[in-house]
């Protein structure tokens, strides 16, 4: 014999139903730290950023690197001045 039961309720009352603790303040500030340390990072990433990490690697002038650029992106099929 099977026997299904459906149920409808929130999260929160199937925590408390089953007595499980409310972690909702947890959470928050969880979520609050993870932002602060997203917001700090994401100046790392912008385009600006890369661009300069990547120029300071390859001590080359500008249109050196643009040719690199070019030919990587064209699979190396482009020819060399």
């Amino acid at each position: 014999m099977k026997c299904t039961v459906e149920i409808e309720c929130t999260p929160l009352e199937a925590r408390q139903f089953f007595g499980l603790p409310d972690v909702t303040p947890l959470q928050e500030r969880m979520m609050s730290e993870i932002e602060k340390k997203m917001l700090a990072e994401m100046e790392r990433f912008s385009p600006d950023a890369i661009l300069k990490t990547w120029l300071s690697l390859y001590p080359q002038t500008p249109e050196q690197f643009q040719d690199m650029m070019a030919r990587a992106l064209n699979g190396g099929l482009a020819k060399r001045p």
